[in-house]
């Protein structure tokens, strides 16, 4: 016979385990990503006084500051060139997100000024930086965390796994003489599923979490690749996406756009210690958001002086009677891609011209233009390339740009014109005469060719693309570069 006394503990016993199975825990990740040096509110999608890292540094610091929140950096914190802000004041507001960013990605741009100015920005912080297919002469991960290429952080009694690695596209784009020296790049997938084995199975995380830093096709292969990723931080695609879940996966990605116009948060909800829900989305840095007054001070110093020093940033290029909006320009035509593949259409004399929304990176405020303005909307300086395509050419390159939609390897484009149904690209029509825009479009004969003109980066670098590019007949480089042809337009522009 069982003692009243022993029957209550029992009963209370199975009472707190049965609460302890039903109580709901919530860890909030904040994510910024792709800042590129933009310390200074800019115009973004047809909108100024977007971003800023005052205003950026204020949500990070509150979020921070609540109970169960995680805050992670996607990378590419410089950006050499354009902005003009770090090739002068280096990685400089780098300590100043110290006790507020808890891990960091490595971006390609974080490399920009080679290995030694990274390893000086690296000691300026007290985050962890994080990159786990880079290995050093040793053959290890050349990022660790005690003696791992991982972080885990138990928050509110829940463990959770963090982990970056570099894709194929960020491999490329890093000078091999900016890596630190006897380092070098292994494959991202096989990688990304060890660490995920490590922390699944020797770590007992109830969440995994990648940073990035890869292009969106890289995350959702690796997404399928490798299950056991709960959630993925978008980075280096500069592609805004609300929080989904991949087709095919158990995975959730999200991706805040670039230059913090945007940052993520997300929930993750646990259940006796197993993950049960994935909610949030976007967050928008425009001017309802408060700044943090000291880093607006210390950010308003810092212009101040770069405008003495550097006054030929500031001169006006030009004026637009309206704004060139950049918002969609990677899920459609938008004005500032039109505008601009337009120019270099007509200058190079194309049936159709193409470029990737990566090729821009802002839009165009109405008013005085100046030349910083100019270049951070333009940053990269592009030999126009031409070739001779057949209408069933134009048509598999159309198909790749859509098949690409949603990220920056999505194609803005001139002189064509189509429809998408469904998935499928239809009523594809071309330039009647590259000469008379005015005398309109005709559709696309699959045996007929025609001129054909896009950047060389698309032309012999983009993945897809280049490929494409290598089965066109005459590929020819011009004289013409695309700064220069928009400078020259935008000086004589009168909307």
């Amino acid at each position: 016979m069982t003692h009243p006394i022993s029957k209550r503990l029992l009963v209370l016993t199975s009472l707190l385990w049965l609460s302890a199975c039903q109580t709901t825990r919530t860890v909030t990740l904040v994510g910024m990503a792709d800042y590129h040096s933009h310390a200074l509110p800019m115009f973004s999608e047809g909108e100024p006084g977007q971003g800023g890292v005052a205003r950026a540094m204020a949500y990070l610091r509150a979020a921070r500051a609540r109970p169960d929140t995680l805050v992670v950096s996607g990378g590419d914190m410089v950006n050499r060139g354009v902005p003009t802000w770090s090739d002068v004041y280096g990685c400089v507001e780098w300590p100043w997100f110290n006790g507020v960013v808890d891990v960091m990605a490595l971006g390609n741009h974080d490399l920009d000024y080679g290995a030694e100015a990274f390893a000086r920005c690296r000691a300026s912080i007290t985050y962890p930086v994080l990159s786990a297919n880079l290995l050093g002469a040793n053959g290890l991960p050349y990022f660790q965390v005690d003696g791992r290429p991982y972080v885990v952080r138990e928050v509110g009694g829940v463990r959770v796994g963090l982990f970056a690695v570099a894709g194929p596209d960020m491999q490329h784009l890093v000078k091999p003489e900016h890596l630190p020296v006897g380092t070098r790049w292994t494959d991202a997938t096989a990688t990304a599923r060890g660490v995920v084995d490590a922390l699944r199975n020797r770590e007992r995380v109830a969440a995994v979490v990648l940073i990035g830093h890869q292009q969106r096709e890289a995350d959702m292969a690796l997404a399928r690749a490798v299950p056991g990723i709960d959630l993925i931080l978008g980075s280096h695609s500069h592609e805004k996406e609300g929080l989904r879940r991949l087709p095919g996966t158990e995975t959730y990605l999200v991706s805040p756009y670039q230059y913090l116009t945007y940052l993520s948060e997300v929930r993750l909800r646990f259940q006796a210690g197993r993950l049960v829900g994935v909610e949030g989305g976007l967050v928008k840095m425009d001017a309802s958001k408060p700044e943090d007054p000291r880093t607006a001070a210390e950010v308003a110093r810092l212009q101040a002086a770069l405008v003495a020093e550097r006054p030929e940033l500031f001169v006006e290029m030009g004026r637009r009677g309206t704004p060139l909006r950049d918002d969609g320009v990677t899920t459609g035509p938008s004005e500032v891609g039109t505008w601009a593949t337009e120019v270099w259409r007509r200058t190079v004399g194309a049936h159709a011209f193409f470029a990737t929304a990566s090729t821009f990176r802002a839009g165009l405020p109405s008013g005085p233009v100046v030349a910083e303005t100019f270049f951070a909307a333009f940053p990269y300086r592009n030999t126009l390339v031409t070739a001779r395509m057949t209408g069933a050419q134009i048509r598999e390159w159309v198909e790749l740009s859509e098949s690409k939609r949603g990220s920056d390897s999505y194609s803005q484009s001139s002189g064509v014109r189509y429809t998408v149904r469904q998935g499928r690209v239809e009523d594809l029509r071309v330039l009647v005469n590259p000469a008379t825009p005015g005398s309109g479009f005709e559709p696309v004969r699959p045996e007929r060719t025609y001129r054909v003109a896009t950047t060389d980066f698309q032309a012999f670098v983009a993945p897809g693309y280049k490929e494409a590019w290598a089965r066109a007949a005459s590929p020819q480089r011009t004289a013409w570069d695309s700064q220069s042809l928009l400078a020259g337009a935008l000086s004589t522009d009168r909307p």
